[in-house]
């Protein structure tokens, strides 16, 4: 069964299942989620807990016989499996498809996965897990959701402040719920409960954002000015590869382009968006982004980024040189202004 994680809580007040499974690319959430099924698990006689990490040289009868062998003590157990990958491979995926077809009732066993790009989903181990477990899908948290994140968290440690502030540590923090977490738990130990001012937060909230190339593509399409400017200097100042975010940022304008161009043909956007297997956060970006942006502006964008590749590589002659860093921001400046 599918479960959303927000219902985690209440679902594990009754009695538990043998199998879980946590996909997702929110770390912190996840690693929150896990904690309390361990923690239901423990309270409900689950005492002894075995951990399978799967890696390269991982042997997956491991794995059946885990859920075989009998506790020293006699004890209900755990088992913890991990594939960081989200990649067992053919062994594995057969491995999977059989233990959960074979589920022990003296065992727990919880499975954390990252996000599950499109075509690992269709995979029939994955069927295997989500037809057997309790089966926990984690979204990203977006960056249009995180004053409202920060907010929930404050409100459970009894703080509150206003959208300034949640803004404010929104922007000190851009990709980083972890950081995030960790100044909340921060300003709970510095202050009461109660309302905490801008200047209290200013003052304690330091500037860990880690900003995240693909990211940069949400602001311009969004246009939103200000986060592409600051994530723009942000990947700079972390020293981030500039042939990357180009790259990056010259692909959307591929994409632009190509939407833009079947939309003049006739085509419409559902169709189009389909095509290019363009959905999520992403697609809702879309539409605003190609009424803003004319079909010769993002043709000139996408000569615009060649000279900055040029640039980048030192192929243009010195009268046109210039900062590419500060090229390729005008560059994203046009299509965010449109």
């Amino acid at each position: 069964m599918q479960l959303r994680f927000d219902a985690i809580d209440a679902h594990l007040t009754k009695s538990l299942a043998s199998l879980y499974v946590i996909t997702s690319d929110e770390h912190l959430l996840a690693l929150e989620t896990a904690d309390k099924i361990r923690r239901a698990a423990k309270a409900q006689g689950f005492l002894e807990r075995e951990i399978l990490t799967v890696e390269r040289s991982f042997k997956w009868g491991a794995l059946l016989a885990a859920n075989q062998s009998q506790s020293l003590f006699g004890d209900k157990k755990l088992i913890d499996l991990r594939i960081p990958t989200g990649k067992p491979g053919k062994d594995g995926g057969a491995a999977l498809q059989e233990y959960a077809g074979n589920l022990s009732p003296d065992n727990l066993t919880l499975i954390t996965l990252p996000k599950l790009d499109w075509a690992t989903q269709k995979a029939a181990w994955v069927t295997s897990l989500q037809q057997a477990a309790v089966y926990i899908e984690i979204p990203l948290v977006e960056r249009a959701q995180l004053p409202n994140w920060i907010s929930l968290r404050l409100s459970m440690q009894g703080q509150n402040t206003d959208r300034q502030s949640l803004d404010f540590i929104a922007d000190r923090v851009e990709g980083n719920l972890l950081a995030a977490h960790q100044e909340i738990q921060k300003l709970a130990l510095l202050h009461p409960p109660g309302k905490l001012s801008f200047e209290q937060i200013h003052d304690a909230v330091l500037n860990v954002a880690r900003y995240d190339v693909f990211k940069l593509n949400e602001a311009m399409l969004a246009g939103n000015v200000s986060r592409l400017v600051r994530m723009l200097e942000g990947l700079k100042g972390e020293g981030e590869a500039l042939p990357l975010v180009l790259w990056a940022v010259a692909e959307e304008l591929r994409t632009l382009l190509k939407l833009k161009s079947g939309m003049s043909q006739g085509k419409s956007l559902g169709m189009l968006l389909k095509e290019y297997r363009i959905w999520g956060p992403r697609e809702k970006l879309m539409e605003p982004a190609l009424r803003r942006v004319s079909l010769a502006t993002l043709e000139a964008a996408l000569q615009e980024a060649a000279q900055v590749d040029k640039m980048v590589k030192g192929l243009r002659a010195k009268a046109f040189a210039g900062d590419a860093w500060d090229a390729l921001l005008q560059l994203g400046l046009r299509v965010a202004r449109g």
